[in-house]
């Protein structure tokens, strides 16, 4: 079987889809006067009322069982919402995590007070998670992670090691880390688990680390003798590997995934509908870049309804990923072309910000979630040439 042909066409259903007036309608309000070059930043935007606003909005969790309050709604629903707030900039970064990776993982593998105890405060926006994949020495090479775990007398365990690009552990409350539990490094898929690590606990130090836009969301998180309890491992020690190629399909398909460069392509396009004529070269990029979200738009939908149906697509999110990031980071770059269009009006202050942001921000596009090369490791797998 070509496995291409499992990118199946998928339509939203019309009860999702009118869920997106009312978010529109919030957002417009919410946002009111923010500047472009700020909603840029969307999903590196971390505000903690913006995001408890949604959570009694019923719109983290969106996809969640109703008996943890969630809003037991479709992916299709999550999808229409992702939409809405990336296209308008909205700053999501202070739930984003939880709500698309930490509480499904939870809810697949967690225990019944893990359940308890962490997605309905996910839900209300009053519990903040980071990720603790990548190390300094491996990248994404997660296979290869040195962090480890011993069990401790009582029960528990005794955690030391590092973590680097952990988005947000300075603000988080606590960390999903994927570490060693037995065997060493080169054993590689095996004796890796999952740990949720509350980030309080003595023995744990983070260090913000500033980017070249000047945000300082990444991190480096050192872990010298930190005690665990038992319940800290999420799931069966030693599976930490399935779990995690699992919760990355959640990572990898989603809007976000073609999105990040889109506030900077409205605001140019913003300013192109004033001016008294448009150029053929601009429209032609504006051609260009909506011909190019349609159809990953319709490749991320098609990883919705799977997602939706209980699938595991980790070769159609690792493809969704790969080309959306490509098409993100050209973003920036065709729309400083088009200002050199013959007859393009000059661009604002505030449009050109914007663009200096995302063109900076734009190389790391690529590495979050997965290099590219790590990427295509998977898609060869999928397409059975390697």
């Amino acid at each position: 079987m070509n496995p291409l042909q499992s990118f199946a066409l998928a339509a939203i259903p019309a009860e999702d889809e009118a869920l997106r007036a009312p978010v529109r309608d919030f957002l417009r309000s919410a946002l009111q006067g923010v500047p472009d070059a700020v909603r840029a930043r969307s999903w590196m935007g971390f505000d903690a009322d913006f995001s408890r606003a949604l959570g009694a909005r019923g719109w983290i969790g969106l996809t969640l069982p109703t008996a943890y309050g969630g809003g037991g709604r479709s992916s299709f629903a999550r999808f229409v919402l992702l939409e809405e707030l990336l296209a308008a900039g909205a700053p999501v970064s202070a739930h984003w995590i939880a709500d698309r990776q930490t509480a499904p993982l939870i809810l697949r593998y967690g225990t019944p007070a893990q359940r308890a105890f962490f997605i309905p405060r996910i839900v209300r926006g009053e519990l903040f998670m980071s990720i603790g994949m990548s190390e300094p020495d491996t990248g994404s090479d997660l296979a290869g992670v040195r962090s480890r775990a011993v069990p401790t007398a009582g029960g528990g365990w005794r955690l030391n090691g590092r973590k680097i690009w952990t988005t947000n552990a300075h603000r988080a409350h606590y960390l999903c880390a994927l570490v060693r539990t037995s065997g060493a490094p080169e054993d590689r898929h095996r004796g890796l688990s999952q740990l949720l690590i509350d980030l309080s606990l003595p023995g744990i130090t983070v260090r913000p680390i500033r980017d070249l836009s000047g945000d300082g969301h990444f991190c480096e998180v050192l872990f010298e003798d930190v005690e665990l309890p038992a319940d800290a491992l999420v799931g069966e020690e030693g599976a930490g590997w399935q779990q995690v190629t699992a919760e990355l399909a959640f990572e990898r398909s989603g809007p976000e995934r073609i999105h990040s460069s889109l506030v900077l392509a409205e605001a140019w396009l913003a300013e192109l509908r004033r001016a008294p004529r448009v150029p053929d070269g601009a429209l032609a990029v504006a051609g260009r870049i909506a011909g190019r979200m349609a159809v990953l738009r319709a490749m991320s939908l098609s990883v919705a309804r799977q997602l939706g149906q209980g699938l595991d697509p980790a070769f159609e999110a690792a493809l969704v990923k790969d080309l959306g990031t490509e098409f993100e980071q050209a973003v920036p770059g065709w729309i400083e072309e088009a200002f050199d269009t013959p007859g393009h009006p000059a661009p604002s202050d505030g449009l050109r910000q914007t663009l200096a942001y995302v063109t900076q921000l734009a190389p790391s596009f690529s590495l979050r979630g997965g290099t590219r090369q790590i990427m295509r490791g998977i898609i060869a797998r999928g397409l059975g040439v390697r």
